[in-house]
């Protein structure tokens, strides 16, 4: 299956590290590859480093970064992000022909492709003619995702912001929005 979380509403990444937990309980193997995110005082890369000897769990980051929330403006001024981006995608691509896992989360791939750090058609064409034709599941997260993506999708939920604690100035907590 191919499977968004999209929308502006915290949840995105949540939702899908949830069903790694779910594949994982499952012994399924499950990678993460994280676009544009290069912090690595996150609750999922501290988790990765359990995983990474008996690789049923594995993520990866291609930017680094110590900030938690980063401005569109600021992504676009750097073109350290553009060339990470690709470096992600390349691992992706791999990861996905590769056929070693199970369950493949591209989180924050909708922002990069959004914000033209990667190609749209090239990379659905891709995921849809490599991702469809295997027993493996993706699942691609972040805001903004197109309605080309939306329409070959399985499954697309959109996160809905409704009440948040950074509405009132409250800082991200670790372990819960990190």
């Amino acid at each position: 299956m191919l499977i968004v979380f999209t929308g502006n509403g915290k949840g995105k990444t949540s939702a899908a590290l949830g069903t790694a937990l779910r594949s994982l309980g499952w012994n399924r193997k499950v990678a993460i590859i994280q676009f544009i995110k290069g912090n690595k005082a996150t609750g999922e890369w501290q988790f990765g480093k359990f995983g990474t000897n008996s690789g049923q769990f594995v993520v990866k980051q291609f930017f680094d970064d110590k900030q938690y929330s980063i401005s569109e403006k600021s992504i676009l001024e750097n073109p350290e992000y553009k060339k990470s981006c690709k470096q992600a995608w390349n691992f992706a691509k791999e990861t996905i022909l590769s056929k070693k896992y199970d369950l493949i989360i591209l989180d924050e791939i909708n922002n990069a492709i959004h914000l033209k750090l990667l190609d749209e058609n090239e990379t659905l064409h891709f995921v849809e003619t490599h991702g469809r034709v295997s027993a493996f599941d993706i699942i691609m997260t972040g805001r903004n995702a197109s309605q080309k993506l939306i329409d070959i999708a399985d499954m697309v939920t959109e996160m809905k912001e409704i009440k948040h604690p950074f509405q009132k100035g409250v800082k991200a907590k670790e372990g819960i929005d990190y």
